[in-house]
């Protein structure tokens, strides 16, 4: 094994500098503000309510037998005639609707289909429907009895 020889090391002299001293910075004080996403962006106007609908108190359910009993005082035909025609019809619009058809019937409106979820013992569709106004007048008498229950 060799041996390596030690120098004393000697302490060096500091070196002259012509720059300026080196002081402390001062402690910032600065107030928490919310900061911005960028500094040349507007900030977003406040969101306005466009127009405010009451809801509506529906009536129960309109079933099989209700909707049957309006078509003959509607239309005046014998229930034995109207009863296959309107079963009829209402398979003709499920069809339609398990096959994601759009459908262009008025005055019930324009049914537009959105999406379709398969459960376990049932299919979910979820649909738009587009009524005029003009067209169906049992949305005016709607109207009208929400506006006779708020007076």
């Amino acid at each position: 094994m060799t041996t390596r020889k030690t120098t004393p090391t000697t302490a060096k002299a500091p070196r002259k500098t012509t720059a300026p001293a080196r002081t402390t910075p001062a402690p910032k004080t600065t107030t928490a503000k919310p900061k911005t996403a960028a500094a040349g962006a507007k900030a977003a106007p406040a969101p306005k309510v466009v127009s405010e609908t009451a809801p509506v108190v529906s009536a129960p359910d309109l079933k099989k037998k209700e909707l049957l009993d309006r078509v003959v005082e509607r239309s005046g035909v014998k229930k034995k005639f109207a009863k296959p025609v309107v079963e009829a019809m209402m398979d003709v619009l499920g069809e339609a609707i398990a096959e994601g058809r759009e459908m262009n019937l008025q005055p019930l409106g324009k049914v537009k289909h959105q999406r379709t979820k398969d459960m376990a013992k049932a299919r979910v569709t979820v649909a738009k429907i587009r009524q005029n106004k003009s067209a169906a007048p049992a949305l005016d008498k709607a109207k009208d009895k929400v506006a006779d229950g708020a007076e």
